[in-house]
Formats: structure tokens, sequence, C-alpha cells
């Protein structure tokens, strides 16, 4: 809990900089590509080591990083790096997005099924929860794929679930079944 916390605060004070120093746009780029590279392995295992030192995580850092993005997000990771965070990053990028999202009144949406969606069916659900009062206007969809759904989808807007799936209804039948 203590980590999210101060996750918060420092996707909170990135935002602001971001705001302030009009780069807004240029940070959330900077973050969703260091996001992506977190999914090397070696580069987490290396950042979240607490043998290896900070100034050999900065080298690498730099080396890597500080001639692709600006100048403010690299600040930002050096900071980062320097205090001991570099453990909490992918808790304060996700933070920092969803934030991001508040601020640009934006509704992350993730839809699964279990096939693949074509773009009119996923425009055609956009426009639906638009409508509604649980989305904002400007909705982001994150699409997946889980073929243990069997049929039909699920909907997560924030910390709710609408599940229309053929798996969550042979569930409750089988539930019913076993009272």
């Amino acid at each position: 809990m203590k980590a999210l916390a101060v996750a918060n605060r420092y996707a909170k004070s990135l935002l602001d900089l971001s705001i302030e120093q009009n780069q807004l746009e240029d940070t959330v780029k900077d973050l969703n590509a260091f996001e992506a590279v977190l999914e090397n392995r070696d580069l987490t295992n290396l950042l979240r080591s607490p043998i290896v030192k900070a100034d050999k995580k900065l080298a690498v850092y730099s080396s890597a990083f500080s001639a692709k993005f600006n100048k403010l997000t690299n600040s930002f990771f050096e900071l980062l790096i320097k205090k001991g965070r570099e453990n909490i990053i992918p808790e304060i990028i996700a933070s920092f997005k969803e934030q991001y999202n508040t601020v640009k009144g934006v509704s992350g949406v993730t839809i699964t099924s279990a096939t693949p969606i074509d773009d009119a069916t996923i425009e055609a659900i956009k426009k639906r929860l638009a409508a509604s009062s649980e989305t904002k206007q400007n909705i982001d969809v994150e699409m997946h794929v889980d073929p243990e759904l069997i049929g039909g989808f699920t909907i997560a807007i924030g910390d709710k679930l609408y599940d229309a799936s053929v798996a969550h209804k042979l569930e409750q039948l089988r539930k019913e079944f076993e009272n």
C-alpha cells in the first residue's frame, strides 16, 4: 500500500511538471516507450536489483535512453534512480496514466472477448459506452482475446466489470444447480 501511495505522489508531480512545462504529450509518449522496454526481463531485473549501485543504473539508463526521451522525462527517471525508487517505476507509470486520463477526460476501458472483434463492433461498443453514465465522452479501448470465455465478452471500466461471457453464464448455472 505504501509503495502505491509513493507511486501516486511521484506520478502527480511528473504530471504537474509536464503540464506546467507544456510537455505532457511528450512525457506520455516517453513513459509508454519506457513501459514497453520494461517488458525486457533483464532491464527490469537490473533496475530492481539491490546489488547494482545507483551510479551503474544511471549509466545504463543514460546510455540507453537519454537521447530518446525529453529532458523532463530524463530528469525524472534519474531522480527516481538516485532516490532508490526505480523498483516502483511500473506503478508510477500506471498511476501517471490514470491521472493523465482524468486530466484529459478519458475513460480507460478494457474489452476482453473470446475471439477478435472487428473495428465496426468496437466503434459501436464505444458509442454505447460514451452515451452511458459509466464513462466520459472520450474512451480509450484496450482489447484482449481470451478463448476461455468460450463466447461473449467482458468490459472493465475502472473497478467495475461487466461480464457477458458464456463462461460466466455457465458458472452461474452451475452454482444454481448446486444449491
